[in-house]
């Protein structure tokens, strides 16, 4: 698919709407995706008011997709419609644990990939927030999560206002691996990430930062080790609140 190569993270929007019947037929086609055990673990919040998208917008740290995007659309891996239907059929279900979290974000993260595909090849612009498991528990409260619904990824979705440059990619040699994972050598990691760290915007992130390498921008500041230990014992504390803590 020619989109997929010409892809860009779109952040501004026309304030076109998208028809509610688009993204219902793009949806549809986004659940065909592979599911464990073909059993859908995922539903999709759509937000179109304003007053909701701004109060989802502290969630995601005020980015102002959030509010100026026609759709705001929340992932979640969800056992909860699975596990009432077993209980009404006279079958004991045993979903409250952590496996089956992993096997219900995977189902709704295929899905999410799946509507991004689809909605960039209709013309529509994406932007894929990965806020989402940052602050769960304030989206579980704003949208009414019952037990065993955890939301894992956000999309804003609307017609693109820009064209933004494309975001580097790793070269396919540092990627794949021939039928064993091959360790790298640091001869092989400078090779890898040369590319990334030769890129002017790269160079002056590090400049304007006052660091010596561009990897420390992503360890003392995008994403410090204090801030991920921080956000995985939220993430831990929503999970066993919503129910998946055997």
């Amino acid at each position: 698919m020619e989109s997929i190569k010409n892809r860009r993270t779109i952040r501004k929007y026309t304030q076109e709407d998208v028809p509610a019947e688009l993204l219902n037929e793009l949806l549809e086609e986004a659940f065909r995706a592979s599911t464990m055990g073909n059993m859908q673990l995922y539903s999709v919040v759509v937000t179109r008011d304003a007053k909701m998208k701004e109060r989802l917008a502290p969630a995601h740290f005020n980015q102002p997709m959030v509010t100026s995007a026609p759709v705001v659309l929340t992932f979640c891996a969800d056992f909860n419609r699975f596990s009432k239907w077993c209980e009404q059929r006279k079958a004991e279900p045993g979903y409250n644990n952590f496996i089956s979290f992993l096997n219900a974000a995977t189902d709704a993260l295929l899905v999410t990939q799946n509507f991004c595909t689809l909605a960039e090849e209709k013309g529509l612009g994406i932007c894929y927030l990965g806020t989402t498991i940052y602050n769960p528990d304030q989206i579980i409260d704003l949208l009414k999560l019952p037990k065993l619904v955890v939301p894992v990824a956000t999309i804003t979705v609307g017609y693109p206002d820009e064209c933004p440059a494309q975001p580097d990619r790793l070269p396919i040699r540092g990627i794949i691996h021939e039928e064993q994972y091959h360790d790298y050598t640091p001869a092989e990691i400078d090779d890898i990430y040369a590319y990334k760290e030769s890129l002017p915007e790269n160079k002056h992130f590090v400049e304007i930062n006052h660091t010596e390498t561009l990897a420390q921008i992503f360890t003392d500041i995008r994403y410090k080790k204090s801030d991920n230990e921080y956000m995985s014992e939220g993430l831990k504390k929503v999970l066993k609140r919503q129910g998946f803590d055997d």
